[in-house]
């Protein structure tokens, strides 16, 4: 018979549920139905381990890094980081403000396969709003332009690349000299912080799904 034992609450709502395969004790919740063991031994089923993935990502460290410093596979990792990417939303955009819409290039896999990742800053908060990556093309950009129009901007501050001419309504389009200074800060703050966005790494993406999870923890969380 199965005897029941009180919850960090002090509510006996988690009974004994058998043992695992290593001979450890297995507990039920009897209002969700979920089972876990009080002590597991693979690191990446402790409770906290998607924070500390999340921390260790944002402070720059690679992919090999963070498996050997939480004591789990890179496999795993992999995993866990586009799950935690999956849960992430874009943040809400104010409207009426002003934007800087810039694109940083690198590779993924090969050096010869070049993509870019182009991403809008609000300049009051220097927060990211929206990012994309691909190719450097008006279908990339447009992600990235269409989610800023939608704000009503005041202004849109790029580059002077062609591309933006035809994505961009001319009376908000801004190409001043000094009109893309905080993103491009941002862009060095970015090749500093994330070793595979790295000049002269031997650091790289091999998927642009990882990289784009991995912007999405770096920007959002």
């Amino acid at each position: 018979m199965q005897s029941r034992i009180k919850c960090i609450d002090g509510i006996n709502s988690v009974v004994k549920y058998g043992k695992s395969k290593l001979g450890k004790q297995r507990y039920k919740c009897l209002k969700c139905n979920k089972t876990r063991v009080e002590n597991y031994t693979y690191s990446a089923y402790n409770n906290n381990i998607n924070r500390q993935i999340i921390l260790l990502t944002k402070e720059g460290l690679g992919i090999r890094s963070t498996a050997r410093v939480l004591k789990i596979s890179t496999t795993t990792l992999l995993k866990r980081i586009l799950l935690i990417a999956r849960e992430i939303k874009q943040p809400a955009m104010n409207f009426g403000k002003i934007y800087e819409v810039d694109e940083m290039r690198t590779f993924v896999k090969r050096k010869d396969k070049l993509i870019w990742i182009v991403y809008a800053l609000e300049r009051a908060t220097k927060k990211v709003v929206s990012f994309n990556v691909g190719r450097r093309t008006n279908n990339t950009l447009s992600k990235v332009i269409d989610s800023v129009v939608l704000s009503n901007p005041l202004v849109i501050y790029t580059d002077k690349l062609k591309h933006y001419k035809y994505l961009i309504d001319q009376t908000i389009h801004k190409t001043n000299r000094f009109g893309t200074n905080h993103i491009e800060r941002k862009n060095l703050t970015l090749r500093t912080h994330l070793k595979r966005l790295n000049r002269r790494t031997i650091c790289y993406s091999k998927r642009i799904m990882i990289l784009s999870a991995i912007l999405s923890i770096y920007f959002w969380v």
